[in-house]
């Protein structure tokens, strides 16, 4: 079985697969605007809220990755502690390749936007219930959301960085 070790959500780590989106620290907006995709015309704006449970602590056996082939999702921490954020890149024939799978810790005051089309593990989070809101385009059909199973594969701490 293939582990992947967690590393800390940074910029420039995650350039590849989306936006990291940083509370800003001083008084003023910071805008995202090109971290919001949409390929498609018909696609309308969705908008929800989520909360999640805890998970138990790492490791934790990925099964399944989803992606949303023309649209970004983005998830905006209301209340978070911790959250794990898992990205693979594409097999060549399209699927994901999890064995270049890469797994994020982010904190409470990042957020993230997956690019169009960019398979990732579903939300999970640590220490309490977590909650979220989302963003993405929809158009009422395929290609809004495809989950696929994968070869298990664990998401493991590294010496330095585990959740707490």
């Amino acid at each position: 079985m293939h582990n992947v070790k967690v590393e800390l959500l940074t910029v420039e780590a995650f350039t590849p697969y989306g936006d990291v989106l940083t509370l800003p620290t001083s008084a003023g907006r910071t805008y995202y605007n090109d971290a919001l995709g949409n390929l498609r015309k018909e696609a309308k704006p969705s908008l929800s809220l989520s909360l999640r449970e805890p998970s138990p602590a790492l490791p934790l056996r990925a099964t399944m990755l989803e992606r949303h082939e023309y649209s970004s999702q983005t998830f905006i921490p209301i209340d978070v502690d911790q959250y794990l954020v898992v990205v693979a890149p594409h097999l060549p024939d399209g699927g994901p390749d999890i064995m270049q799978a890469r797994a994020f810790l982010a904190s409470g005051d990042q957020g993230v936007t997956y690019r169009a089309d960019t398979w990732h593990h579903g939300m999970t989070v640590f220490g309490r219930p977590a909650s979220f809101v989302v963003f993405m385009w929809a158009a009422g059909g395929e290609g809004d959301e495809e989950f696929v199973e994968v070869e298990p594969f664990d998401v493991v701490p590294n010496q330095e960085i585990a959740p707490t």
